[in-house]
């Protein structure tokens, strides 16, 4: 005899709770890239190899991450957030200790995509945990506490990293990462509460189809993941450049590279905190407007400095500081804006807007190696990509006028 219970209900956290884990679940891929960017330098030597080849295992990361995003998603709407979260970090974790263990830099190439395709659960589940719990404000001032958590993590990233690899080797960056992994897996078996209902209907390829068919059918959320592609796929392409603009350019140590990261993070933690302050009065149309005012300031400096002038660390890390203190205050917004037409398939819909900005992440650093001169790439492309989310914006407020 067979029983058909209902499945069970989804279980509802508080705001701390949803906050915390989407903070952890998000800062994955952030920490992963932040952590070995300083180590960058020395795996040429180590390998034996180019600078071109190191600067593919952050390419290799991107493409992995960018393509499984389009499976995570539906995935934990099909098992669930919990299982799915699980089973990407323990691939996540496989990812981490090949690269540990590489011998040579063919095993490196493929330990960071293998931790890519691991790392991509994190950003998409935690959005939809979000959306599956909250809306409108709620999920904004989420999303909010969210980044203010998340600076914290890749903001002691490269710092974390420069030490252990003046201290350990760059090995040691991997070890980190191994450590990371077995903490989040713990984390969510032990304190994670399932938010949806599984439905194991959805991982049928018509029905993957239809999900992602409905999504990108939507043309406001199409301009939502274009302001978002083009700010934080900015964030993404300019951390496989910065290593050697800075290090290589400028002619920081590695240490003091890590230390220099602290701009970017601090203005994003700084950014998210004057935001949580202001949000009651400006709203969220007046937020979205400052970020991006600040992106396309910081890109109009990061453009003209850079081509007219010596690089410096100020010259840098300036015009990258002003641009991450509008994202903090563009990302919460925008994120809810994406997501809300889509509650029954917030997992795929998620998914599609982590790809677009990691395909815009891949896009930006295959377009700096083409351009060759780390300077002069990045003070092209990255103003170029800002500018592109500021399109964005302009024609999700043309289709609400139409509308």
């Amino acid at each position: 005899m067979t029983s058909s219970l209902p499945p069970p209900a989804p279980t509802r956290m508080s705001e701390r709770r949803v906050a915390i884990f989407g903070a952890v679940l998000t800062a994955i891929g952030p920490i992963s890239m932040a952590i070995s960017t300083p180590a960058m330098p020395e795996m040429v030597n180590a390998f034996g190899t180019t600078e071109a080849t190191i600067k593919l295992s952050l390419s290799f990361y991107f493409g992995g991450f960018a393509v499984a995003q389009l499976l995570a998603g539906p995935a934990s709407d099909t098992f669930g957030r919990r299982k799915a979260t699980l089973a990407f970090m323990a691939i996540y974790l496989l990812g981490a200790l090949i690269s540990v263990f590489a011998t040579s830099v063919e095993a490196l190439l493929i330990g960071r995509l293998i931790q890519g395709i691991g790392a991509s659960v994190g950003v998409t589940v935690a959005r939809a945990i979000v959306r599956d719990l909250f809306v409108g404000a709620e999920a904004a001032r989420i999303m909010n506490l969210v980044g203010i958590m998340v600076a914290i993590g890749p903001a002691m990233g490269p710092t974390i990293g420069g030490l252990s690899l003046s201290a350990f080797g760059w090995e040691s960056v991997f070890v980190l990462m191994v450590l990371f992994g077995i903490g989040i897996i713990g984390s969510v078996f032990f304190l994670l509460k399932e938010t949806t209902v599984p439905d194991r209907s959805r991982i049928r390829p018509t029905r993957l189809i239809a999900a992602y068919r409905e999504t990108l059918s939507e043309p406001r959320f199409l301009t939502t993941a274009l302001i978002l592609g083009g700010s934080v796929g900015a964030l993404y392409a300019q951390s496989t450049m910065l290593p050697f603009v800075l290090i290589g350019a400028v002619g920081l140590t590695p240490t003091q590279f890590g230390l220099s990261m602290l701009m970017q993070s601090g203005a994003y933690f700084g950014g998210s905190l004057v935001l949580k302050q202001a949000s009651g009065r400006i709203g969220a149309t007046g937020a979205v407007r400052i970020g991006l005012a600040l992106i396309g300031f910081g890109a109009l400096l990061m453009f003209s400095w850079n081509n007219l002038l010596p690089a410096t660390l100020i010259s840098i890390m300036g015009p990258v500081a002003i641009c991450t203190f509008g994202l903090a205050f563009i990302t919460p917004q925008v994120v809810t804006m994406a997501l809300a037409p889509f509650p029954h398939i917030a997992g795929s819909a998620s998914a599609i807007m982590g790809f677009i900005q990691m395909s815009f992440g891949f896009a930006g650093g295959v377009a700096a190696a083409a351009l060759g001169s780390p300077v002069f790439a990045f003070s092209i492309v990255i103003p170029a990509m800002e500018l592109i989310a500021i399109a964005g914006y302009f024609g999700y407020l043309a289709l609400n006028r139409q509308r």
